[in-house]
């Protein structure tokens, strides 16, 4: 439609005596689902949320649109204050789901200000309420064309990356010990915790490892700044750096990587596992993926369809119990997901300052060493010869305010090793240490490393990746990945060539 057509098309509406109501109830609900797929897509990108928004944002307000304009049309007290109905809803529909997209959810006081600011509007501009629904449509075209690049991403991206070097995929374990992969969120590693910007006194929890047979991997370190991207590298034992930049919220497909379908996973189903997925909160599970997991703590209704993942805390001690108790004919594998110690807060609104960050962190320090005790101690007493990982997805960026400051240029060894340090402590079954375990410097090389430790095949160690660690920057540097910390644990600065 040329600009001429759209114009006299607007016109006509604008003086056309339809009430409209179909339209304004699409128009009120448009915008907030097409923003909401714009800004969040990789938490919606299912059939199944598509069909829920499109009820949920589109449905639902016509259904109500039609009753309600219906009912101030027939009840005779009602019909005068009929003509502000359709004005009324378009804006508090719009506005509320509006609401509901930028917080996960509506609080009451929110409501009232959303009706009270409804009902003005409605008063003052019933009569150009029309344009409202014009107004609305644009945004909705200018919502659409924010959408298109996402799709775009999504339908050409390449996961060629995830291919490997040699036959891995097909290897065959000859040692079949249950294995535990335990991950505390951001939990530094013991060789940092206590200088830099730390200055934590951990020797407490370190010695309890000492004495429960674990060897500990000082100066082990994340190749990658987040949860989703540090994991999909490690379950899938490859580099994706950061999809070459334009991965720099949400890397495509993260979790269905982690979840769904990774090399990791399949290896251990392939070689006779059962698989089971117990995490603390539904972070990873947040877009509805196939579980690939034989068990999972959570239910599909457990995961709502809008959210931030970080709401109710499930128990992982009761379901970790039964099921390391459980009696069958085949070994266990089991991803143990814990929230503690965390990192410094996102946003420089939440931030609490450098020091109020760094005493806030060691408060979850402490949470994470009591639940990491509980835990040794169920698998420790039903399982003894298992060979038990406990490896943090990242530092925990104590040092900065807050962590989207990690997209900011910088050199100051301590604030990196803060982002990328993490813990790696391993209890290997009766004390059998492979001599190549020198090689476990960053996690996107350990189940290489731990696959060559089942198999008894060291061949699998010609493929290492590179141990190097890299983050995107956008501040004070053109906008790009760069590798932070090379290979052998320097500080550098050098782009990745695109």
């Amino acid at each position: 439609m040329s600009a001429k057509n759209t114009k006299s098309f607007i016109a006509s509406f604008l003086k056309s005596g339809n009430d409209s109501v179909l339209l304004a109830a699409i128009a009120a609900g448009l915008y907030p689902i097409l923003f909401y797929f714009s800004t969040n897509f990789q938490l919606v990108n299912t059939w199944q949320h598509l069909l829920f928004f499109v009820l949920s944002f589109i449905g639902l307000p016509v259904l109500l649109f039609f009753m309600v304009n219906w009912l101030f049309l027939k009840v005779g007290f009602l019909k005068k204050w009929q003509r502000y109905v359709i004005p009324f809803l378009g804006v508090f529909t719009f506005l509320f789901l509006m609401k509901i997209c930028l917080y996960a959810g509506v609080q009451k006081k929110m409501i009232f200000g959303i009706v009270l600011i409804a009902a003005l509007l409605s008063y003052l501009l019933w009569k150009q309420y029309k344009k409202i629904i014009v107004l609305q449509l644009l945004l909705a075209i200018m919502g659409l064309i924010s959408l298109i690049p996402v799709l775009s991403k999504q339908l050409l991206y390449d996961s060629s990356w995830t291919s490997q070097p040699d036959a891995i995929k097909e290897a065959t374990f000859l040692k079949k010990p249950n294995v535990y992969f335990i991950q505390p969120d951001g939990y530094v590693n013991f060789s940092e915790i206590d200088k830099g910007y730390y200055k934590i006194d951990n020797t407490a929890f370190k010695k309890y490892l000492d004495s429960s047979n674990f060897k500990t991997y000082p100066n082990f370190r994340s190749n990658y700044a987040s949860t989703l991207t540090s994991n999909s590298a490690t379950f899938m034992m490859k580099h994706h750096y950061y999809g070459k930049g334009s991965d720099i919220t949400e890397n495509t497909n993260a979790r269905d990587m982690i979840i769904s379908d990774n090399t990791v996973l399949n290896l251990f189903k392939n070689n006779g596992y059962k698989t089971y997925f117990l995490a603390e909160m539904p972070y990873l599970l947040l877009n509805k993926p196939d579980i690939g997991y034989d068990v999972c703590n959570f239910k599909p209704s457990d995961v709502g369809y809008i959210g931030t993942g970080l709401g109710t805390y499930y128990d992982i001690l009761s379901p970790l119990k039964t099921y390391t108790k459980e009696a069958i004919n085949q070994p266990k594998f089991f991803f143990v997901e814990i929230f503690n110690p965390g990192h410094v807060h996102g946003r420089q609104q939440q931030s609490l300052g450098v020091e109020g960050e760094r005493a806030l962190w060691q408060e979850t320090l402490d949470k994470a060493n009591k639940t990491l005790v509980q835990t040794l101690a169920i698998i420790k007493e039903n399982d003894p010869d298992a060979l038990i990982v406990i490896m943090a997805d990242h530092g925990g960026f104590v040092g900065m305010e807050y962590t989207l400051q990690t997209y900011t240029k910088t050199q100051d060894r301590d604030l990196i090793y803060s982002i990328f340090s993490s813990n790696l402590s391993i209890h290997w079954p009766q004390g059998d240490i492979p001599s190549y375990d020198i090689n476990l410097k960053s996690a996107v090389n350990l189940f290489r490393i731990l696959v060559s430790y089942l198999t008894q095949d060291t061949s699998y160690l010609e493929h290492l990746e590179d141990d190097s660690s890299y983050v995107i920057l956008n501040k004070d540097a053109p906008q790009g990945v760069y590798k932070y910390i090379d290979t052998d644990g320097a500080i550098v600065f050098e782009p990745l060539a695109p």
